[in-house]
């Protein structure tokens, strides 16, 4: 979501172009490589405890980190970002030695590391967390209030990372099979994490989350919070929803977000059963715009319809429904369930769900307003950079992994030519590699085999280029020579005319004319359903 909305301000275009340009230094690395000191354990559980401390803006607290050896080692990478600090690394007792390398710290381990064995230490820690000044554009903790002058806080942290406030092997592969966050907070505020509350006591809130779960997804949500439940008989049972809302919007709220359950029948549809059912549905309001929390959805767009009241397609349907709520909520799919292992491939999470805007469109308005939906959104693409980032590095590509991600799954949509093969493919991935991290290859070649078609070049074209493909046609009185204009040799993507009176598909090659005859002398009409360039001669 962060990359999405940082497209819709100005300068976007240069900040992209930097990004590209930028050299990476050793803290990048540390960042977003699996280091020899990550890659020979695996997580398989966190027990998070966090007290937080609104007047002081602090945290302090510790996480109890499971894992299984992989394979012996001695040394061992563990994330928290400045300002916060480690007090102390405990395993079997002992304190253990840490040295820092800016935001990683080195433990050497005492205990002997047995492969295949289930080991754990406590990491102990506290200070003052980066603070989000503009959250979810910017990633740590907002110390907001609400409209009453009362602490609203929230975690938001995608891209910066999970360790910019607690403790973890930040990296996107690593994914704990569950997790308990417990969450101490002062009287009379509540607070809201992934999964399902297991306890409250003394103040302190102890949500447990039953299946595997990102870093960046784990939220604090803390406020003075209504809440209230529903129920959706969903395609694995009924699916418990919960809405934590700020008291004076209670009412509001449980108009508003009558969305939802509708919204839950269009993606089960088209993606496959919610993935969460153990850890349930929730939407949780925040400070901030909206963040794809998984089983805690940050909400923010003030019970508006669109993007903050806007329609960013400016076709007119983006403002029927919240665009949060729907966008946010389609992550629970792509980026929950499907995440990639590295950010450079964050396409595999936006591109779908920004495509799931369509989908929803299509659920409540019909094919040709979906259509109008996706081909208006195309204003906002820039084309400035690949949308595939460099990898090993912690960074995304273009934000056009967004709207031209959308609009290459809708011209891929267009080429299979069957939508129920296409929904079956939407509904295949996420059973394929469910609760699982993937790679660009991983979910490209699961596309080329269940359609039976090879995409790899189309992949190439628009995500590890910049420009889209252009067919170049030249029509000479009623007879019309075509090509492609393309950075990958021999581009050959079938795209859709009218050749007298009938819609049928044509197959040009990248800098191989061919020629159709037409009855008249009329343009030759291109399907706009494809998303690419045309220039005519």
């Amino acid at each position: 979501m962060r990359r999405l909305l940082l497209v819709l301000f100005a300068g976007c275009m240069l900040t992209n172009a930097l990004a590209q340009q930028k050299t990476f230094s050793r803290a990048d690395t540390l960042r977003g490589t699996l280091t020899p000191e990550r890659s020979w354990w695996d997580v398989t559980y966190y027990d998070l405890k966090v007290e937080v401390l609104p007047a002081q803006k602090s945290l302090q607290g510790s996480n109890t980190i499971h894992y299984r050896v992989l394979r012996p080692a001695s040394r061992m990478q563990i994330d928290l970002q400045a300002p916060l600090q480690i007090d102390s690394i405990v395993q079997n007792g002992q304190r253990l030695s840490v040295t820092r390398d800016g935001n990683a710290w080195f433990v050497d381990l005492k205990a002997p590391q047995v492969k295949g064995k289930i080991m754990r230490l406590t990491v102990y820690y506290q200070g003052k967390p980066t603070e989000a000044k503009r959250a979810p554009w910017d990633g740590g903790v907002v110390w907001g209030q609400d409209s009453l002058h009362r602490p609203w806080i929230a975690t938001a942290c995608q891209g910066l990372g999970a360790s910019v406030w607690w403790p973890n092997k930040d990296h996107q592969t690593e994914e704990p099979d569950s997790m308990l966050i417990s969450v101490k907070v002062p009287d009379g505020l509540v607070n809201v994490s992934n999964g399902r509350l297991r306890s409250r006591e003394n103040n302190t809130y102890v949500w447990f989350v039953d299946n595997p779960i990102n870093n960046y997804d784990v939220a604090l949500n803390i406020a003075h919070y209504s809440n209230f439940t529903d129920r959706y008989k969903g395609e694995k049972g009924n699916l418990d929803l919960s809405y934590w809302v700020l008291d004076y919007n209670l009412a509001r709220a449980k108009t508003h977000f009558e969305v939802v359950k509708p919204m839950m029948q269009c993606f089960e549809h088209w993606f496959g059963p919610y993935p969460f059912y153990k850890d349930s549905y929730k939407l949780v309001e925040t400070p901030h715009l909206g963040m794809e929390h998984q089983s805690a959805v940050a909400y923010g767009n003030q019970y508006k319809m669109g993007y903050r009241g806007k329609d960013l397609s400016g076709s007119g349907w983006g403002e029927k429904w919240d665009f949060i709520i729907i966008h946010e909520s389609g992550h629970e799919w792509f980026g929950n369930n499907i995440t990639t292992k590295d950010i450079a491939d964050m396409w595999v999470h936006e591109s779908f769900t920004n495509y799931s805007e369509t989908l929803f469109t299509e659920c409540l308005y019909g094919k040709e307003a979906a259509e109008q939906y996706v081909q208006g959104i195309r204003k906002n693409i820039q084309n400035d950079i690949p949308i595939i980032g460099p990898y090993g590095v912690n960074q995304e590509g273009s934000g056009d992994m967004y709207y031209k991600g959308s609009n290459m799954l809708h011209t891929i949509r267009q080429v299979i030519g069957n939508d129920e093969k296409f929904r079956q493919i939407l509904r295949g991935l996420n059973k394929t590699f469910y609760h699982q991290t993937v790679t660009t290859r991983q979910v490209e070649a699961y596309i080329n085999q269940q359609s039976g078609i090879d995409f790899s070049k189309v992949f190439d074209q628009y995500l590890r280029y910049r420009n889209i493909p252009t067919l170049l046609l030249k029509q000479q009185g009623s007879l019309v020579t075509y090509q492609w204009k393309s950075d990958v040799p021999g581009f050959d993507m079938p795209v859709k005319v009218k050749v007298n009176g009938k819609w049928q598909m044509i197959h040009p090659v990248a800098n191989e004319p061919k020629k159709v005859q037409l009855n008249d002398e009329e343009p030759l009409e291109v399907d706009n359903n494809f998303y690419i360039n045309i220039t005519r001669r």
